[in-house]
Protein backbone atom coordinates (compact mmCIF):
# COMPACT_ATOMS: atom_id res chain seq x y z
CA UNK A 1 0.00 0.00 0.00
CA UNK A 2 3.21 2.37 0.46
CA UNK A 3 4.05 2.15 -3.16
CA UNK A 4 0.27 2.82 -4.40
CA UNK A 5 0.40 6.20 -2.06
CA UNK A 6 3.66 6.89 -3.44
CA UNK A 7 2.22 7.08 -7.12
CA UNK A 8 -0.37 9.00 -6.25
CA UNK A 9 2.01 11.53 -4.49
CA UNK A 10 4.06 11.45 -7.88
CA UNK A 11 1.08 11.63 -9.58
CA UNK A 12 -0.55 14.80 -7.66
CA UNK A 13 3.41 16.75 -7.80
CA UNK A 14 4.03 16.19 -4.68
CA UNK A 15 7.06 13.88 -5.41
CA UNK A 16 9.36 14.66 -8.28
CA UNK A 17 11.97 13.01 -10.49
CA UNK A 18 12.91 9.36 -10.34
CA UNK A 19 11.38 7.41 -7.61
CA UNK A 20 13.24 4.03 -5.91
CA UNK A 21 9.26 3.25 -4.68
CA UNK A 22 10.47 0.34 -2.49
CA UNK A 23 13.13 1.88 -0.92
CA UNK A 24 11.05 4.66 0.33
CA UNK A 25 8.31 2.51 1.23
CA UNK A 26 10.18 0.03 3.24
CA UNK A 27 12.35 3.03 5.13
CA UNK A 28 9.27 4.69 6.02
CA UNK A 29 6.60 2.41 6.34
CA UNK A 30 9.08 -0.01 8.13
CA UNK A 31 7.81 -3.48 7.07
CA UNK A 32 9.22 -5.56 9.65
CA UNK A 33 7.70 -3.46 12.30
CA UNK A 34 4.12 -3.97 10.48
CA UNK A 35 4.50 -7.71 10.55
CA UNK A 36 5.15 -7.83 14.01
CA UNK A 37 2.54 -5.85 14.40
CA UNK A 38 0.17 -7.79 12.90
CA UNK A 39 1.11 -11.02 14.43
CA UNK A 40 0.70 -8.83 17.86
CA UNK A 41 -3.08 -8.81 17.02
CA UNK A 42 -3.67 -12.13 15.55
CA UNK A 43 -3.72 -10.71 11.93
CA UNK A 44 -3.02 -12.47 8.69
CA UNK A 45 1.17 -11.42 7.71
CA UNK A 46 0.99 -11.74 3.83
CA UNK A 47 3.35 -13.75 2.21
CA UNK A 48 4.93 -10.98 -0.21
CA UNK A 49 5.31 -7.51 0.46
CA UNK A 50 4.46 -6.41 -2.45
CA UNK A 51 1.42 -8.49 -3.71
CA UNK A 52 -0.77 -6.68 -6.60
CA UNK A 53 -4.47 -5.35 -5.71
CA UNK A 54 -6.99 -3.48 -6.91
CA UNK A 55 -8.24 -0.24 -5.90
CA UNK A 56 -11.83 1.40 -7.09
CA UNK A 57 -11.37 -1.54 -10.22
CA UNK A 58 -8.03 -1.05 -11.42
CA UNK A 59 -5.26 -3.50 -11.02
CA UNK A 60 -2.16 -2.05 -8.70
CA UNK A 61 1.33 -3.64 -9.19
CA UNK A 62 3.86 -2.36 -7.31
CA UNK A 63 6.47 -3.56 -9.53
CA UNK A 64 4.93 -1.23 -12.58
CA UNK A 65 4.74 1.49 -9.95
CA UNK A 66 5.69 4.25 -12.49
CA UNK A 67 3.49 3.16 -14.96
CA UNK A 68 0.51 3.01 -13.11
CA UNK A 69 1.11 6.38 -11.85
CA UNK A 70 1.50 7.61 -15.31
CA UNK A 71 -1.52 5.52 -16.71
CA UNK A 72 -4.33 8.33 -15.69
CA UNK A 73 -6.03 10.60 -17.74
CA UNK A 74 -5.57 13.39 -15.40
CA UNK A 75 -3.21 14.40 -12.61
CA UNK A 76 -1.46 17.88 -11.97
CA UNK A 77 -1.56 20.27 -14.14
CA UNK A 78 1.77 21.39 -15.45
Amino acid sequence: MAVWMLTQMKRWGYVKGDVNYRQIAEQVFLLTDAKKHMKSLDQKVPDGAYPKFKIMGREFDPAKADAYAKSFAIGRAA
